[in-house]
């Protein structure tokens, strides 16, 4: 019997589209959400394909609102997501804390629009990338995805969900307006080809459960509400029950176990992308819709004898911190390219600590950055070695 969440076969939809249909084949059955240009597509969509699975579409009054539902239902023992855009990623940002403190998982998509405030909502943008790292407050880490295609819209919905899972913790999506309204071929595999997490049940006797307990692994099972196990959920600095304990040394020991997880696993976290690295002089970092030009920028370079490559930022946290130290070492610049005023080109300042020369070619938002753009930049580097 076919499985209905999965359409399989090949499809001519756009990327919001194509992430509801990815959250669909991840397993998600739940979806809480408010409607916002240019992420409204992925809520109609679920909202129409949703009940056809199993599951439950609600929407809510607002973002926050519908951050809280997300939450709420996966420790219900569902999976969940919710989609949006800049200004409602803002209002989602205290409840996206409750849930790394909680250590719930769910997947959140945030397709970007040019901001600050209302900003331009039908055009596209990346500046809500540091907004991602650090927007709520506190010291956390946190798993985040940019796709460059309809076909990556899907694909990298369902790997937001397996590392939600496998870690417990909200998962980020960061899309734009460009992706999320291209409408390209995305083909959806057979379902039993579709690899899936679970996370983790817990064994054992339900009175001495504890549900933030520090394991091996660093991520401790979890059962939903009312399956018999004794549990107390607060976004308060908690014990291994989950009681509040209100000492710097319970602290330490919750925040050493929230960043442990991430910082512990980068090998199994990080997905990038080399291309023409191996004897690069110059290396465009790039992510998103504005990696598709900087291909097309390293095409026109090679062809005119300039050695440059490109590195793609396909989780952009965390942030790839060891492979740009080790780019440092062996090129002689690097061109971030990104639809914002560089908030991913100060990482790779940082990284590569003087050691080979920075240039940020980005703008405002509103529109792609065209390939002419980068092919400049980097021409203007040659002429400076």
């Amino acid at each position: 019997m076919s499985n209905p969440a999965v359409l399989t076969g090949e499809h001519f939809m756009t990327g919001d589209e194509a992430c509801a249909e990815g959250g669909l084949a991840a397993g998600c059955r739940f979806f809480g959400g408010y409607p916002i240009t240019p992420a409204t597509e992925i809520a109609e969509h679920m909202s129409a394909r949703l009940p056809q699975a199993g599951g439950t579409y609600i929407q809510m009054e607002d973002e926050i609102a519908a951050m809280a539902s997300i939450l709420g239902a996966s420790w219900a023992g569902k999976k969940s997501m919710t989609s949006t855009s800049g200004p409602g990623f803002s209002l989602m940002m205290e409840n996206i804390g409750l849930g790394i403190c909680t250590e719930t998982p769910c997947v959140v998509v945030n397709v970007q629009r040019a901001g600050p405030s209302t900003g331009l909502p039908t055009l596209g943008a990346q500046g809500d990338m540091m907004q991602a790292r650090w927007g709520s407050h506190g010291h956390y880490e946190i798993i985040a995805f940019a796709p460059m295609s309809p076909q990556e819209m899907f694909y990298h919905t369902i790997d937001a969900f397996n590392l939600s899972e496998k870690y417990r913790l909200p998962v980020l999506v960061m899309s734009d307006e460009i992706i999320g309204h291209m409408s390209e071929k995305v083909v959806i595999p057979d379902a039993k080809k579709i690899k899936t997490f679970e996370r983790v049940k817990p064994k054992g006797r339900k009175d001495r459960f504890k549900p933030y307990e520090t394991t091996a692994c660093g991520v401790a099972p979890m059962p939903a509400a009312g399956d018999g196990y004794r549990m107390h959920i607060t976004g308060l600095t908690h014990d291994e029950r989950g009681y509040p304990a209100m000492t710097p040394e319970a602290q330490d020991i919750m925040m050493t176990r929230l960043i442990g997880k991430i910082q512990n696993n980068l090998d199994d976290i990080i997905r990038t992308e080399q291309y023409l690295l191996a004897d690069a002089d110059i290396c465009i970092v790039s992510y998103g819709a504005s990696a598709r030009t900087a291909y097309a920028a390293v095409e026109d370079a090679r062809r005119d004898g300039i050695k440059a490559g490109l590195l793609r930022l396909i989780t952009v946290w965390p942030f790839p911190d060891a492979l740009v130290q080790e780019l440092s070492r062996r090129v002689k610049a690097f061109v971030t390219v990104e639809m914002n005023m560089g908030q991913i080109h100060r990482e790779v300042e940082r990284c590569a600590c003087g050691r080979a020369e920075a240039v940020l070619v980005g703008h405002a938002g509103g529109a792609i950055i065209p390939p002419e753009r980068v092919y400049a930049a980097l021409k203007e580097l040659t002429k400076k070695k």
